[in-house]
């Protein structure tokens, strides 16, 4: 391979295969401790309160912060291409209340990670 066609050392591939879980959330519950954060996603219906866990997801707290930011990084491109996503009222803190990303911004020290 030609020198000028080498990857990037931080360039990862990819793969989805066909077997691949997917799992279609509209709940997610965030914990965490000094170590860890845990996020369990959900599905919630009509009817019944009960929500059905079906991804816990554990990280470090690097990683948390590194996937807020992404996760930001994504929705500011979503917004400026298709608008502004409207959250439809708050539903208070015990219900997972929500927040306007664009109060706080990627958060991070200045650099993206």
């Amino acid at each position: 391979m030609d020198n000028n066609q080498a990857k990037p050392q931080n360039q990862l591939n990819i793969e989805l295969n066909p077997q691949t879980k997917v799992s279609y959330s509209n709940l997610a519950i965030i914990s965490h401790s000094r170590s860890e954060f845990v996020i369990d996603f959900a599905t919630t219906l009509p009817g019944p309160p009960k929500a059905q866990v079906s991804d816990r997801i554990i990280m470090t707290p690097e990683h948390a912060k590194r996937l807020m930011n992404a996760l930001f990084d994504n929705i500011s491109k979503y917004e400026a291409q298709f608008g502004v996503i409207e959250l439809g009222g708050n539903k208070g803190p015990q219900m997972g209340g929500t927040f306007n990303l664009a109060d706080f911004g990627p958060l991070g020290g200045g650099s993206k990670s």
